[in-house]
């Protein structure tokens, strides 16, 4: 089976090494990058681009996203918020869009959370179709109640769509963090495995899926998660 390195360069996806799209037959595999994969407007700006690419491509595919660090992602980038207050209604649509493009891509997608996945990333995890995680390290939080940063309604309904209302319950309003047994537990992912296994065992989730036609896998995503992507979609103002 031909891999092929896809020469796309995506600026401040990571900060220490070249980041890039590995595509492996059908299965395109988004490296997040190896810092702590905040959502900068640059990193915004090359997820918002990779993930047309994948939209717009007419072959079968199937998507994984992971880190190569100690992180899947942390989510919102606050230093930048705190420097530009100004800007905060245009970059939570920025965030919220990426996160209702994820919700409704067209092909099959599976997250493969690497390490830890806080707030926003955790929520950019929540957002594909299946999760898998590292049984030994990291940890699934939304930890918005501990940092005073309450959740939008955008957010919320995306969390509340794709969670028990139990676990939804206790993932927001306790700021739990979850190892991976635990995440599985409570229906956060669906799968744990060693570091070693995880890419295999994410791809796999989704591998055979990847000949599903996409106008009726987008909009079966569209209608299953209508009122989510409505709130995500929303302006702030």
């Amino acid at each position: 089976m031909d891999v092929i390195e896809q020469p796309l360069y995506y600026g401040a996806m990571t900060q220490t090494r070249t980041p890039g799209v590995t595509v492996d037959g059908p299965v395109w595999t988004i490296d997040l990058g190896d810092d702590e994969n905040r959502f900068s407007p640059s990193w915004l700006t090359a997820m918002e681009d990779v993930l047309a690419e994948v939209a717009g491509s007419t072959e079968p595919a199937v998507v994984v996203t992971t880190g190569s660090g100690r992180f899947y992602s942390n989510g919102l980038d606050l230093d930048h918020l705190g420097a530009h207050p100004e800007q905060l209604g245009a970059y939570v649509e920025r965030v919220q869009g990426v996160l209702a493009t994820m919700l409704t891509l067209p092909v099959p997608t599976v997250a493969a959370v690497n390490g830890h996945a806080f707030g926003a990333g955790a929520m950019l995890a929540t957002a594909h179709d299946f999760r898998a995680m590292r049984t030994d390290r990291g940890y699934f939080c939304f930890p918005e109640v501990d940092i005073h940063i309450p959740f939008t309604p955008g957010m919320a309904a995306l969390i509340q769509a794709k969670t028990s209302a139990g676990t939804a319950v206790e993932a927001m309003t306790t700021g739990r963090r979850y190892g991976g047994a635990e995440a599985v537990e409570a229906g956060l992912v669906d799968v744990h495995a060693p570091l070693e296994e995880l890419r295999e065992a994410a791809a796999a989730r989704v591998r055979d899926l990847a000949g599903k036609d996409r106008t009726t896998l987008g909009a079966i995503k569209a209608t299953m998660f209508a009122t989510a992507v409505a709130a995500l979609r929303e302006p702030q103002g």
